[in-house]
């Protein structure tokens, strides 16, 4: 930060610090907490995807200013070519109309949809305040997840901790991220896993 000052490139460069999946909890202690939030780094519950963000970028970013819409951090691939000019190919994340914090979505407050599929399965799937989880797994401490059919479903802004079940109080939500879900499955061709290629698995 001290060099970008002192090269007088401070105004033209934007720095974001962010966090990796959450607390390492097999760690104790040493691996981190995620607070009030829900286990940690290998699961799909909060406490392993919801991370803290910082950006920084005098003269575009206000200081102390705090931004909570749902982001993903694919979206910083994205609005760095954007912020570079450069094209950008496929749909590798979304661009931050009003640069960090990210209020806007192209445009659209609120109307964000983020999937989570660790490897080529989906988890659970978040839309607005609401986020479904179709198979629950404790971070890299349970071997076998567990699939829930109906879905769980979280109301994230009652309940960050995950702990109430509001499936059977908002059908309506649940088929509304299930119509979303199989849209984006339409549009997804399998792929050869790259690292396997090169590291036969075991």
């Amino acid at each position: 930060m001290d060099a970008l000052r002192e090269e007088k490139l401070a105004e033209d460069t934007l720095v974001f610090s962010r966090s990796d999946n959450g607390p390492w909890l097999m760690q104790g202690r040493a691996g981190g907490s995620a607070g009030m939030l829900r286990d940690g780094k290998g699961s799909t519950w909060e406490g392993g995807m919801r991370e803290p963000g910082i950006a920084w970028w005098p003269g575009k970013i206000k200081a102390g200013e705090v931004c909570r819409t749902l982001a993903s951090s694919m979206d910083l691939f994205t609005t760095s070519l954007d912020l570079a000019g450069a094209p950008i190919p496929g749909r590798p994340g979304h661009r931050w109309r009003r640069y960090p914090p990210a209020a806007f979505w192209d445009g659209r407050r609120g109307a964000r949809r983020l999937l989570l599929l660790p490897g080529t399965r989906l988890f659970a799937a978040r839309q607005g305040r609401f986020k479904a989880h179709y198979f629950t797994q404790t971070g890299y401490s349970q071997p076998k997840p567990d699939a829930h059919d109906p879905p769980l479903l979280f109301d994230l802004g009652a309940d960050p901790g995950e702990s109430f079940d509001v499936a059977s109080s908002h059908p309506e939500i649940l088929a509304e991220i299930a119509a979303a879900v199989e849209r984006h499955k339409a549009t997804v061709m399998p792929a050869t896993n790259q690292l396997e290629a090169i590291v036969p698995a075991e």
